[in-house]
């Protein structure tokens, strides 16, 4: 009797034992290769689906975010009357160019004068955010002093106070400022572009993250040939900080392009008006609004933005991406 017979519980090999055992040795093709190659395969399809499912839902996402956009675009294209046309309709029919014109004849609007009023506001603005954010997170990021990390504490928790639980006593401030002073602030632009002087709680969170990145060796080097703190803020870290003070001056700008309720609360005469408040001025004075000449004001007054971030894309996504890596 053989061995097999004499131990009955004795297994046969199971079948992944039996196939290796087939395959010969490693460095011999056996079944281990096709076994290789269907997995692999298998992952490439499976990648392949991910990678699919991934761009459509990408597409999806992308179609519903830019779909009010084009709806705004094909409204201020159309007539008077298909504006509110049921069915509605994407598509205009006919399309109406001269709607872009009218809204510059307009009488009720002068959208030319809104737009300089905007602009000087913003480039003031833009300019003492800029500046004196970097400086202050300068201050922080660098300097050593008492208090530091607590004041930096207390810079932070205003951010958590928005603009109207504080514009009242903003605006009791600049009348008394007035009052006092000799110098109006109420009915002009310096309540919208004085206080960007003071710094920006955010942006200046913003920069001093981006600041501690840059190596200290840098600034050592500097103070031991005898550059000034000054110098070291001004020769070394800003040109290394030009991703993030670009990210910094394009969110200055978009706050006070898009900016309604600090135009609404210190401006007086329609001659000051900002295109935003401008833009509800023109609604408000249409009786009936006229839609399609609103969507093209609209339009009119999103380009600006469109154009600035397109052209600062490459800038400013490098700033957000390299920004507070640590800290």
């Amino acid at each position: 009797m053989t061995s097999e017979t004499k131990n009955p519980s004795a297994k046969e090999p199971s079948l992944p034992l039996r196939a290796i055992a087939l395959a010969g040795p490693a460095n011999e093709p056996g079944i281990d290769d096709a076994v290789r190659a269907k997995v692999g395969g298998l992952g490439k399809k499976a990648d392949r689906g991910q990678r699919i499912g991934g761009h459509i839902a990408l597409l999806i996402i992308c179609t519903l975010a830019i779909l009010p956009f084009l709806w705004m675009v094909s409204t201020s294209l159309k007539t008077a009357g298909a504006t509110t046309a049921y069915p509605p309709t994407l598509w205009p029919n006919p399309i109406q160019w001269h709607n872009y014109l009218d809204v510059f004849r307009s009488e009720k609007a002068n959208f030319l004068l809104w737009t300089r009023n905007t602009l000087i506001i913003a480039v003031l603005a833009v300019t003492g955010t800029t500046i004196s954010s970097a400086i202050v997170a300068y201050g922080f990021a660098r300097l050593r002093f008492r208090g530091r990390n607590v004041l930096f504490a207390i810079m932070l928790s205003t951010m958590m106070l928005p603009f109207p639980v504080t514009m009242v006593s903003l605006f009791a401030m600049f009348r008394w400022m007035g009052d006092h002073t000799g110098i109006p602030w109420l009915g002009t632009f310096k309540p919208l572009w004085v206080p960007s002087w003071f710094g920006s709680a955010f942006n200046i969170f913003l920069l001093r993250q981006f600041f501690v990145t840059i190596p200290t060796q840098l600034s050592e080097a500097a103070r031991i040939d005898g550059c000034s703190e000054f110098g070291i803020f001004w020769r070394i870290i800003i040109p290394l900080s030009k991703p993030a003070l670009a990210v910094v001056a394009l969110f200055a700008f978009m706050f006070v392009w898009n900016d309604f309720l600090g135009p609404l609360i210190y401006l007086q005469r329609p001659e000051q008006f900002t295109l935003v408040l401008g833009l509800q001025n023109f609604q408000s004075k249409s009786g009936g609004t006229s839609w399609h000449l609103l969507m093209a004001a609209s339009v009119l007054v999103i380009i600006p933005a469109l154009l600035l971030f397109f052209l600062a894309q490459k800038t400013f996504i490098e700033g957000i991406a390299t920004t507070g890596i640590k800290g």
